[in-house]
């Protein structure tokens, strides 16, 4: 066989190779859909959660560029481009509500997000087990209950006969109306959301500090290395990756924070500090009835979310290696 004619032959190998891998791959998920189909029927109904209560609903946000009247079209009616958007951008309770928004999601991330961390790091200290298990479940078990159940602990614990006002009369102050002023509002959201939250994020930094290889601790421990040098060192670096997709995701919800929380507990009084946008978006939507403009305001806090979340995604893998994808 002459030497341009093997040259040919490889070619066509070559050319129909792809082919081959993709009949060979669609096989694959065949023959694996065949055998484990009792497995990927398990996968159905939360795929049919996520496209009915997703993605669907996305279909509405083109109400914000359209009129809509109760009773017509779930499209709207009429096209009216970027009318709303110019409405948002020139109502000042829009940009106080977004103001409390950055306020309340800033100190949420900055205080809240590095304590199941620290709490990792101190349990992962531990040697006392029964002390580490109690320790835990206490921590975590916030996290089951309904918010309605967090936010009527926490009007109990503020109010004028409760226990903190308790306190402060047995030595000697006066009672304060806890969510009848503004200024305490921030401060009692950002601590109820530690409460409730640091305990099941410890569960997930513990079982990531289980992946960490035991021999980078022993040979730390031959160079001379203390347990804060080998916190600094070997467990932090060791967790970076959970800790960095964790961020992400946090910064994604960064424009939507606490709802249900923030609606249970505000007031009236306390709605200078208090009101974020997604309860202005609420009140504008169901209680004024203006879907279309609510619409708009939403829209408007998802696009802020996405790019938040691809720029957060972006600096990470730059920065550390790490990213969602």
């Amino acid at each position: 066989m002459s030497l341009k004619t093997v040259t040919q032959t490889e070619v066509v190998r070559t050319a129909a190779a792809p082919g081959r891998r993709g009949r060979r791959a669609s096989g694959g998920w065949a023959k694996a859909l065949r055998r484990d189909w009792q497995l990927y029927s398990l996968a159905v109904l939360p795929v049919a959660f996520l496209l009915l209560f997703k993605y669907v609903p996305m279909l509405g946000n083109v109400v914000a560029f359209r009129t809509y009247t109760p009773g017509g079209s779930m499209f709207g009616d009429e096209w009216v481009g970027f009318q709303y958007f110019e409405m948002v951008f020139s109502d000042a309770m829009f940009w106080r509500a977004f103001a409390n928004t950055v306020i309340i999601g800033g100190l949420t991330l900055v205080i809240v997000f590095p304590l199941p961390i620290i709490l990792a790091l101190l349990l992962n200290e531990v040697r006392v087990r029964w002390f580490k298990r109690v320790v835990q479940t206490v921590s975590y078990l916030p996290h089951f209950m309904s918010i309605v159940i967090v936010a009527s602990f926490v009007k109990e614990l503020t109010s004028l006969d409760g226990t903190i006002n308790a306190i402060v009369r047995a030595f000697g102050g006066d009672a304060v109306n806890f969510l009848q002023d503004p200024d305490w509002f921030r401060a009692i959201y950002v601590i109820s959301e530690a409460w409730q939250t640091v305990g099941w994020g410890t569960i997930l930094y513990l079982a990531a500090l289980t992946t960490i290889d035991d021999q980078l601790y022993e040979a730390a421990r031959i160079d001379g290395a203390n347990r804060w040098q080998q916190t600094w060192h070997v467990t932090l670096p060791g967790i970076r990756p959970t800790m960095m997709v964790l961020l992400i995701l946090n910064i994604g919800q960064f424009m939507a924070v606490g709802f249900e929380k923030i609606l249970l507990l505000y007031n009236p009084l306390t709605t200078s500090t208090a009101e974020v946008l997604a309860t202005y978006v609420y009140t504008i939507g169901i209680t004024s009835g203006s879907p279309a403009y609510a619409t708009a305001i939403g829209l408007f806090e998802a696009v802020i979310g996405l790019v938040l979340v691809f720029s957060a995604n972006a600096i990470s893998r730059k920065t550390t290696g790490s990213s969602l994808w």
